[in-house]
């Protein structure tokens, strides 16, 4: 009975949360509009959440996290530092195909948004057999080293995460 009420509880907290963070105010009102908004939409779409992705190591996720928001914050200031002092005549964009060596739909759509909200970095394609990423990069000098990066800074945690 508590499964059909609270499909995906998470998901019904995290949508009051995001709520509350949109209008700004923490009110008696706010937060009922919010559980209603958290308990309708997961209902409504639990039809097209068949699997549940299992998060095999949930505090591996925290810290993935805050790794993320971490890396974000000093890749604003270093594309800020590109865009303000850097000539174009300087600047090196190039695209990189970065192998994938996990599987889970999950964890690549994660990989995939992670490295677009990283600041200087956009996800742009992933292949048809899912095993490669198109990444653009603002700056790079070595494409290799982003590369390898992304695989043993993402990539490797989030398989810790999901597989």
């Amino acid at each position: 009975m508590l499964n059909r009420i609270f499909p995906h509880p998470q998901l019904t907290f995290f949508l009051l949360f995001i709520w509350l963070l949109l209008v700004n105010t923490v009110t008696v009102g706010n937060v009922v509009l919010g559980l209603v908004l958290g308990l309708a939409i997961p209902a409504i779409t639990q039809p097209f959440w068949p699997n549940r992705p299992k998060v095999r190591r949930p505090l591996k996720a925290a810290a993935y996290i805050l790794l993320v928001l971490w890396d974000i914050c000093v890749a604003n200031w270093t594309v800020a530092k590109i865009i303000l002092f850097k000539s174009n005549a300087n600047t090196h964009s190039r695209w990189i195909t970065v192998p994938l060596d996990v599987t889970s739909p999950e964890a690549i759509t994660i990989l995939a948004g992670t490295i677009t909200m990283t600041p200087g970095t956009l996800t742009a394609m992933l292949s048809a057999d899912a095993r490669h990423l198109l990444v653009h990069c603002l700056d790079v000098d070595d494409p290799d080293a982003v590369r390898d990066e992304i695989k043993s800074r993402y990539e490797r945690r989030l398989m810790e995460i999901f597989e």
